[in-house]
């Protein structure tokens, strides 16, 4: 068997990486027969082999039939890590069995190779026959195991430097990367094929030297790039630049090269090593985005991580040019100092700390004076900035936020005033919707019988009614000020100037003082100047050209004073204020007339001996207390009682005239003639159509008689005709309060409509202690609510208050507490009539009876 070295054999320890371990190149390989074969030499040896592992499989489960026989007695040493000799490899137990597969060995000598822990391989010596190997002989091939391990240790470094060199071209080729080496003291430059294609040149072209390379570099770059090169020489530093460079063709191209000089014994630069790279694409595409940014409507710009500006297109140029200085190359917060410590920094270098973008608005003061929408976000070379004046934006914004509150002023104020019809009540609420909107405090005036010119007397037609404060502990102080304020002013007060101009007047600054100035000396001076207002306004409230009030506002000193907006939305507000107190004035003067009116035609009922009556009218919330609504009571001449209520269609002065003619007509025939209801209801129709009174109206007539007999017996006779009226209603006493309503036989027409049509008249007996209650519509017939379903509420109540045993005054006024919503629509009549509960013999308890109706005709 001839010597060799073994590279694919078995593994030999378990837990070997997997794949070819130190597997020697064919150089290497060599080497190692050669020590195989010294080996074998020097031993005198029939053949000597090194074995080495060749994959991760564990050499204890290796199938020990495979591979050749001097491969498995190698694997014998480097299963047990230890020198194997075997002097008779057929008489050994370790290697009988393969003994007669190769007869040309005898004894075997084998030495594991170890590499840390593992045993990587083993040099194998075979003998052609058996053999006594000696110590000496063992020792021998331990040492040549050493040489085998450093050859082998040699092999893997040039592998993997081959590997990584493989690598780096690659990724230099890829990268299209090309090398340079000048070397100083000799004054050559050595370039590779690469960079002389970098450069459009080859070998034959190049003449190796620095002269040569400056005269391909762009003449506008050349200072440059020498400047950086004699730069990095004399700090024996580092080399970078970028450039362009003129290929002999004429075409441009830029080139990226860093390096470094290289010191040599002294210290100093004996060359400069580097590499270079085609940029061109890189610059054309910063150039098209160069090209962009200048182009782009919105400011751009960029800062480095010492927070200096490296670029601003032209809108930022512009638009920070207010400072009047170039930015470029500037720290932003000695440029900007008013940006130190505002959201401006907060921002910006928060962005920077977080690595996140970052957007926000915020306001930088004179010089730039404008508000900013800024985008911001971090990048490896500092921060880039997005920025656009939105000035006018805001202020457009501001200008409609303000023309919104302005308008929900002047809505809020108009719903409230038009609200109510009383005067205190509307004053006491414009004081609180100016305050605090408009102002920190304010006063209302009342003007009344001011004709335009200043008088001696004008304070006398002042009365300050209303005032406010945004601070509840001021209220006080301001209520004291308005109780002593009109007799304090002088003639050349700013009220009196408002008054007498019919024109607002404003204080824009020192208030106090000036306000101070035109009061007479005194509390109200003294407790003026403690409220200290820095701005006011006087705004007169008018209407139909007239002064009917004035408003004075004021404002502290921790406020603006009033701006020219705020100052017509007063007068707007004061115009329509204006319009509502005198709206209510006028309401009011025709209250009081219309109660005086109805005063005079609604006089007090009779109270004879027999009966109890009660009356009770109530106007309609939103219109004068007069109206076609109306009741009356009084005696015949026979003795009996008559009680009537009525409806003349309107709610208005004419109504109110008709329904003053109608009652006095029906008053009059029902006196003189002293007929029944019928009969007087058609004479009234009649009368109407004679006299012309053009209107319509209801009307229900309930007349109350008793015979001698009657009046002994206890009982009274009740007779009663209706023209389109609401039923009356009647109840018996508290221990029988079933309620009955007293429908007609048939629905009978209005008055005005036909007077020769007859009249229905019914008639009903009552005992002591019967109610009779007669009413007009308003008090039963309402917006989503029909006349029937009224009237079955009013039955109801009526039965509950009769049951409780009310008095018929109270029961009068809890039917119209419980009835009438908080602000009737219409108008509401009522009168009650109750038999007074004497002793005497009393009917059945059956409750009253309707006897059947009798007719009156012509």
């Amino acid at each position: 068997m001839s010597s060799t070295s073994a590279r694919d054999g078995d593994t030999a320890s378990s837990g070997a990486p997997a794949g070819p371990v130190l597997t020697p190149p064919p150089a290497r390989a060599a080497s190692l027969d050669h020590l195989a074969r010294v080996a074998a030499t020097v031993l005198g040896a029939h053949s000597a082999q090194v074995f080495l592992v060749a994959d991760g499989r564990d050499a204890s489960t290796a199938d020990p039939t495979t591979g050749s026989v001097p491969e498995r007695l190698c694997r014998l040493a480097v299963e047990s890590a230890q020198v194997v000799r075997v002097d008779d490899v057929r008489q050994d137990p370790r290697t009988a069995a393969v003994s007669a597969e190769d007869p040309c060995i005898g004894a075997f000598l084998g030495v594991p190779l170890v590499r840390g822990d593992d045993a990587i391989g083993a040099l194998g010596v075979y003998s052609s026959g058996p053999r006594h190997w000696t110590d000496a002989e063992m020792a021998i091939v331990e040492a040549l195991a050493d040489p085998i391990l450093t050859e082998l240790q040699m092999a893997s470094l040039a592998a993997d430097y081959e590997d990584e060199r493989l690598v780096w071209q690659l990724a230099v080729d890829a990268a299209g990367v090309g090398a340079f080496d000048w070397d100083l003291t000799t004054g050559e430059l050595r370039w590779d094929d690469r960079l002389l294609e970098l450069f459009g040149l080859d070998h034959d072209t190049f003449g190796g030297t620095i002269e040569s390379f400056e005269a391909a570099v762009h003449p506008h770059d050349r200072e440059r790039v020498t400047n950086a090169l004699q730069q990095a020489i004399e700090s024996c530093g580092l080399y970078d630049a970028e450039y362009r460079v003129v290929l002999p063709a004429g075409e441009v191209r830029w080139i990226g090269a860093r390096g470094r000089a290289v010191p040599g014994p002294d210290g100093q630069a004996v060359r400069v090593l580097g590499a270079a790279s085609d940029t061109t694409a890189v610059r054309d595409e910063d150039a098209r985005v160069s090209r962009v940014l200048e182009a782009m409507p919105t400011a751009f710009f960029q800062l480095d991580t010492d927070w200096r500006f490296v670029y601003a297109n032209a809108e930022a140029r512009r638009l920070l040019g207010g400072i009047g200085v170039d930015v470029i190359g500037a720290v932003i917060w000695e440029l900007f100092p008013a940006a130190v410590g505002s959201e401006f920094e907060e921002q910006y270098r928060g962005a920077v700390a977080s690595q996140r973008p970052v957007a926000f608005e915020a306001y930088y003061p004179p010089p730039l004076d404008g508000w900013y929408e800024i985008r911001a976000w971090p990048t490896p070379d500092g921060l880039s900035v997005y920025f656009i004046d939105i000035t006018e934006r805001r202020q457009a914004a501001q200008a409609l936020e303000r023309s919104e509150r302005r308008a929900a002023v002047l809505t809020e104020v108009s719903q409230a005033l038009t609200g109510t019809l009383d005067i205190d009540e509307a004053v006491a609420r414009l004081g609180q919707l100016l305050v605090p909107g408009l102002g920190d405090w304010c006063v209302i005036t009342r003007v009344d019988g001011y004709d335009g010119a200043l008088g001696p007397d004008w304070r006398r037609k002042l009365r300050d009614v209303g005032w406010w404060h945004a601070d509840p502990a001021m209220r006080p102080l301001v209520e004291t000020y308005a109780r002593m304020r009109v007799h304090a002013l002088r003639d050349s007060s700013f009220v009196a100037r408002s008054l007498g101009a019919g024109r607002l007047v404003a204080i824009p600054e020192r208030a106090v003082e000036r306000v101070a100035e035109v009061l007479e000396p005194g509390e109200a001076r003294n407790i003026f100047v403690r409220l200290a207002p820095e701005s006011a306004a006087v705004v007169p409230l008018r209407a139909r050209g007239r002064t009917v009030g004035l408003v004075t506002i004021f404002r502290s000193g921790d406020r603006e004073t009033f701006t020219t907006e705020d100052l017509a939305t007063l007068e707007e507000v004061a115009g329509r204020a204006g319009l509502a107190l005198d709206n209510a004035r006028l309401y009011s003067e025709q209250r009081d007339l219309a109660q005086t009116l109805q005063l005079s035609m609604m006089t007090a009922p009779p109270q004879p001996d027999h009966l109890q009556v009660a009356v009770r009218y109530t106007s309609a919330a939103d219109v004068a207390q007069v109206g076609g609504d109306w009741y009356d009571a009084f005696m015949q001449p026979a003795g009996a009682t008559v009680v009537v209520i009525g409806d003349v269609v309107g709610h208005d002065t004419a109504a109110a005239a008709a329904m003053g003619q109608l009652r006095s007509l029906l008053r009059g025939i029902a006196v003189t003639t002293g007929d029944g209801p019928a009969e007087v209801l058609r004479r009234v129709d009649e009368a109407m159509a004679t006299l012309l009174v053009d209107t319509t109206a209801t009307a229900a007539i309930a007349r109350f008689e008793a015979t001698e007999e009657e009046r002994r017996d206890g009982v009274l006779r009740l007779r009663w005709s209706n023209a389109g009226h609401p039923p009356p209603l009647v109840t018996g006493p508290p221990d029988q309060p079933d309620v009955r309503v007293l429908w007609g036989p048939q629905p009978d027409l209005l008055l005005g409509f036909a007077p020769d049509v007859p009249r229905d008249e019914s008639e009903m007996v009552l005992v002591r202690g019967s109610t009779v209650l007669l009413y007009t519509d308003g008090l039963v017939e309402r917006r989503g609510q029909p006349l029937d379903d009224g009237i079955d509420v009013l039955t109801s109540v009526f039965e509950e208050l009769t049951a409780r045993g009310l008095e018929l005054e109270d029961l009068c006024d809890e039917l119209l507490r419980r009835l009438l919503p908080e602000r009737p629509e219409d108008d509401v009549a009522v009168v009650a009539v109750r038999l007074h509960p004497e002793d005497g013999p009393r009917p059945p308890a059956a409750g009253p009876e309707v006897v059947p109706p009798t007719v009156a005709r012509d």
